[in-house]
């Protein structure tokens, strides 16, 4: 994966926008219809790598997670870059993107009116019945300010200025997060000219079966299709460029987009991309048949390791940096917390479309993100 700082607007590959020629076949596997059995997407799969215990509590405790101002403004820029695309070529320009800005998020707020206690005054407890996140019922809309999750808020554009306002200012705080998102937009314009690209589908649904059982499923948000039928997969994240800690879940979450499309379309990507907003660059991937199958393979094996801790209710804490971000402190015997009883039916709750929250480190899950988008 290689990255590269943007000085100015990136000229698309290829005809149109899109990638050049060159493709590998693969063997089509089976589009799933009513799976009953394990399922993986990116970031279920990421957690569980990163520690089972954080895993169960999403997963299988489904405990709630109070969104940050950060995935609120993720959420709401991936919903601006969404409907840019719904204007004329020649319409797609920083001026336009802006103005898209507040209509979008009172849209969200529509759809989550709760997300409006982000910018209350700290010392004011949110409104709603979900005042605690370790006794609220999955699904409460109430959100909660954690210290910790506030601090770890402040390495987001925008959001330092946005904590730092005095109590009581809503207002500017509202304004600071509406400017925060209108400047990760100017770092996409800073990588990438909308007016040359036509992409072929965005906020795209992938799925597909891997042997009898195991589906794998996540979201893309943007496919560019070649006149060719090159594929390049476009992800945009609104956080900084990776650091060491995460540069590894952003490489599998490439992988697993990468696997999927192979095995549902029969070509391998030609380039999976991310573009970050916030640093205004671009990291390219280029993957290999041999090396999706060997992804596969390690899926595969992590699946099996997940229905082996459901069936001997073992998932263990796994310290790391990555703790200071987590909304379970309580709960982690590692913070000196005692998990909630394992739920009796957990390790045979068959998947629904509804049962596994993906959300990711800079946008809120995809039942609010589809709620807001479509």
């Amino acid at each position: 994966m290689t990255a590269q700082p943007a000085s100015a607007p990136q000229p698309p590959a290829g005809p149109a926008g899109q990638v050049p020629t060159g493709q590998v076949p693969a063997p089509r596997a089976r589009r799933p219809e009513a799976p009953a059995g394990p399922s993986l997407s990116p970031s279920r799969a990421a957690d569980f790598k990163t520690c089972p215990l954080l895993f169960r509590f999403r997963t299988i405790d489904k405990l709630p997670e109070s969104p940050s101002a950060d995935q609120v403004r993720g959420t709401l820029v991936h919903a601006v870059l969404e409907r840019l695309f719904d204007l004329p070529a020649a319409e797609r320009t920083p001026e336009a993107a802006v103005a898209l800005v507040e209509p979008e998020w009172r849209r969200l707020l529509d759809q989550e009116p709760a997300l409006a206690t982000l910018f209350a005054d700290p010392a004011t407890p949110p409104a709603g019945p979900s005042a605690d996140a370790a006794s609220a019922a999955p699904g409460d809309a109430g959100l909660v300010r954690d210290p910790a999750a506030v601090a770890a808020e402040a390495d987001a554009t925008g959001q330092q200025a946005l904590i730092d306002i005095p109590g009581g200012a809503e207002a500017a705080r509202i304004a600071a997060f509406l400017a925060g998102a209108g400047n990760l937009l100017t770092g996409y314009f800073a990588v990438e000219d909308p007016q040359r690209l036509q992409p072929a589908e965005r906020e795209t649904l992938i799925s597909t079966l891997i042997g009898d059982e195991l589906l794998l499923r996540g979201y893309i948000d943007r496919l560019d299709v070649s006149p060719a039928g090159d594929m390049r997969v476009v992800d945009y994240k609104t956080g900084g460029a990776p650091r060491e800690a995460f540069e590894g879940r952003a490489l599998f979450q490439l992988k697993f987009y990468a696997l999927v499309l192979w095995r549902t379309r029969g070509i391998v990507p030609r380039v999976l991309r991310l573009l970050y907003l916030k640093d205004a660059e671009v990291c390219d991937y280029s993957p290999e048949a041999a090396e999706l199958e060997r992804f596969e393979r390690t899926l595969i094996a992590l699946s099996d390791a997940i229905e082996r801790a459901k069936r001997d209710r073992d998932f263990r804490p796994k310290p790391s940096r990555l703790c200071g971000w987590c909304s379970h402190q309580a709960l982690c015997p590692e913070f000196g917390g005692t998990p909630p009883p394992f739920p009796e039916t957990a390790p045979t709750t068959p998947f629904t479309p509804d049962s596994e929250p993906d959300s990711e480190p800079d946008r809120l899950s995809t039942s609010r993100r589809d709620a807001t988008l479509n």
